[in-house]
Order: C-alpha cells, then structure tokens, then sequence
C-alpha cells in the first residue's frame, strides 16, 4: 500500500465564498498534522490538462480565509473526458484527454486528489476514480444547495444572507412606491435559495423551480393583499422557476460549457404579466453574480474550513472516491457516486416549505 506523501487540491465549477478557506484548512491540516506536500491544481481540471501546478505552503495561505473566490482558479468548461478545442478549420471538436490529465498527476507524484466543487466537479472526480481508479476525495461546494451527502454546501449561507439583504432594500422601496418588486435569485434548477431568502426577507409569493407555478395564482395573492390594504407585495423567484406547462427562461447557450444553457430573465416575464394583469405598477430585480462574491460568512467559514480538514483526514485514511459532507452537527463521509446520483431539490413536503405556507407564502398554486 503506497504511503501517501502529496496532496493535490482543485477548485472547480462556479466560485463561491468559501473555497479560500477549504484551500487554507487543507493545507494546514497536510503540513502540519501530517507533514504532507500539497500542490494547488490552477483553474480547476484545466490544470491538469495543460500541466499548471504549484506548490502550496503556509505562506501562500495565510490571510486568505475573509477572501471571496479562489486563489486557485476555476473553471467550468474544462471537463477532461469531453475537452472542447478547436480542430481543423476551426470546428470545435470534443476528445478525451483524462490521461492527459493523468500525466499531470503522475508527473507531480500527488497520491490523492482532493476536488472541490459542486455536481459537474464531482461527476469528473468520479469518473477519474472509477475508471482510472485515481484515489480521490471530493468537497462539496455551491450556492445551489443541491448537493447529496451533506445537509448543507459551503457558500450557500453567504448567498442566502446577500439575497435576503437585497430583499429586504427592496422592501423599503416597495412600500414606498405601492409596487410590485420581483426579485430573481440564482439556483440554477433547485430552488433553495429562493426559498429560504424567500422567507427570510418575507416574501408574499416564492417560485421555485420544483413546483411549476400559475401567473393566474401569483396575481390573486397579489390581488388579495392590496384588497386588505398591502399597496406593495415582494415576489421571489429562482432563476430556474416556470410556469405549468412553459419553459425556463434562457438568457444563452454557450455549447462548449458544462451546462450550456445560461438561465436568466424570469424575473421580467413575471413582473410584466403581474403588472399586465393586476395593473400594479411592477419592477425586478436580477441580483446574478453578486450572490457568487464577497468575504463569506462566518457560517461558511468555519463550515469550509472543517471540510478543509476533514477531506484531509479522509485522504490519510484512504477513504478514496468519497465525499465529506455535514450530517447533523457532524462531518461524515458519502460516496461520491451516492452524493451526485439524483440532485438535492425543494420538496413538498419538507418542514421549511410547510412553515412557509403556514405563514401566508404563495408559491404560485
């Protein structure tokens, strides 16, 4: 059995406040708890495709922790079993360059890969495991929340206070205007953030993608409150939300990404059809990346930093093609292949969506 000697770090997909200090913990917890080399892997799997590693020791680390993004880089267009370049006459052209990338590992004699990212992050860590029987352990990492295997995602919380605080300034400017403000969250296709700013800010009709909503519905909520004297109503909606029976709004397609279609733009269909139909003045609001930036919150720093230390100990304790996650007050492992096999999505049934109706919130039904 190969003693382990290096540690290879990534951060891949979407930034998110919190990978800095994933980044610090891991480094801290390899050379000091185990005397460990650690190498950062530079914008994501890209690094390993064109060879872009470097040593990190704790100088490289030290005041990092308040730091938004990554000091490392990501990427999330650089999958290394479906690499998008430009072959003859300029087509694009997508090849298989995961022994490539393998090289790259070799070459730099890390013995475990730690990968932290979100779903597309770890189906690529996965691969590597299964079919390449690279040893890996992977961090779970989005403001989508929507991560298997753990309870909660690092940089969900810092997302989900920067969104209750645009909520609640468009309150105040709501109230005073006697309109309709429609604010639209990221998410992607789970409705998390939504969801929770949503109730947090007090919002009077939340959209989410997992349940389909009725614009005939959100207009009589509406309706109902400026009936009983609300001149203003806040409505929140998840980038990914639609109505029963439509589509998702999509800003773009970008073909060589991960996901190529670029949600974005629900926020004014929604606005548009409330004013149309309930003639209240209405406005929105697409808050977009913001929610990606800035210091995280303490929440995600400590919660960032103890995965830091944990996938850490996973790697020592040769716990490869695993994932830490937060389970309770406690740091467990999954199998990655467990973590990514169905999305983490709002249900019906779940408590904070109960507590949501049971306060008066519309969710477009």
């Amino acid at each position: 059995m190969k003693k382990i000697r290096k540690v290879g770090i990534l951060t891949g997909g979407g930034d998110c406040p919190g990978l800095n200090a994933v980044i610090r913990a891991v480094v801290h917890t390899a050379c000091r708890d185990y005397g460990l080399v650690v190498c950062g892997i530079i914008d994501g799997y890209a690094g390993l495709i064109h060879k872009n590693v470097r040593k990190l020791e704790l100088a490289d680390v030290s005041g990092i922790l308040p730091r938004g993004g990554t000091i490392l880089g990501t990427s999330n267009r650089d999958n290394p079993f479906n690499y998008t370049e430009e072959g003859a006459g300029k087509a694009k052209e997508h090849r298989d360059v995961s022994a490539q990338a393998l090289k790259t590992i070799e070459y730099n004699e890390i013995d475990v890969l730690i990968a932290v990212g979100g779903d597309g992050t770890q189906h690529i860590a996965n691969q590597f495991y299964e079919r390449h029987g690279l040893p890996v352990v992977g961090v779970p990492k989005t403001i989508d929340n929507d991560l298997n295997g753990t309870d909660v995602t690092f940089g969900f919380d810092t997302a989900l206070n920067i969104a209750t605080t645009a909520i609640d300034k468009l309150h105040s400017t709501a109230e005073a205007h006697h309109r309709v403000m429609v604010i639209e969250v990221m998410g992607r296709y789970a409705g998390w953030i939504a969801l929770e700013a949503g109730l947090a800010g007090g919002g009077d009709v939340i959209l989410v993608p997992e349940f389909p909503y009725h614009i005939q519905a959100v207009c009589d909520k509406i309706r109902r409150r400026a009936d009983g004297g609300k001149r203003f109503s806040l409505v929140v909606v998840a980038e990914g939300a639609k109505p029963e029976g439509g589509q998702l709004v999509v800003a773009r397609q970008v073909n060589d990404a991960s996901d190529p279609i670029r949600l974005g733009g629900i926020a004014a269909q929604v606005a548009n059809q409330v004013e149309d139909m309930t003639g209240i003045e209405s406005r929105y609001t697409i808050l977009g990346h913001v929610q990606r930036g800035g210091s995280p919150t303490p929440y995600d720093r400590i919660l960032a930093s103890r995965f830091g230390y944990h996938a850490v100990e996973a790697a020592v304790n040769r716990k490869f093609g695993h994932m830490v996650g937060l389970r309770g007050n406690e740091i467990k492992t999954t199998p990655i292949k467990e973590a990514i096999a169905v999305p983490r999505r709002v249900r019906a049934d779940d408590d904070i969506v109960r507590t949501a109706r049971a306060v008066g919130t519309c969710f477009g039904a």
